[in-house]
């Protein structure tokens, strides 16, 4: 809850400037270079309404030593966000 009393949505996903290979695999996240990828998954839900959802997501390693997660939508307009 807020100070004024309403719900908060929490891990609120953040646009996100990936530089990523051929394959999609990041390089870099909002100029930081990854170190390693960790793990990486599709999620598809909502399959069954007028808006379902499907992403591919990344864990990450930067140089600097930040564990990110980063997801880009599959359909529609691609775009990266940073989860975490």
């Amino acid at each position: 809850m807020t100070a004024t009393g309403s719900p908060r949505r929490l891990n609120v996903p953040l646009p996100a400037k990936v530089r990523a290979d051929a394959r999609g695999r990041p390089l870099s996240v909002d100029g930081r270079a990854v170190d390693a990828v960790r793990e990486s998954w599709v999620v598809e839900d909502r399959w069954w309404t007028d808006a379902p959802l499907r992403r591919r997501y990344w864990e990450v390693v930067t140089t600097t030593g930040e564990l990110l997660v980063l997801f880009r939508e599959l359909d529609g307009a691609g775009g990266w966000h940073r989860q975490r």
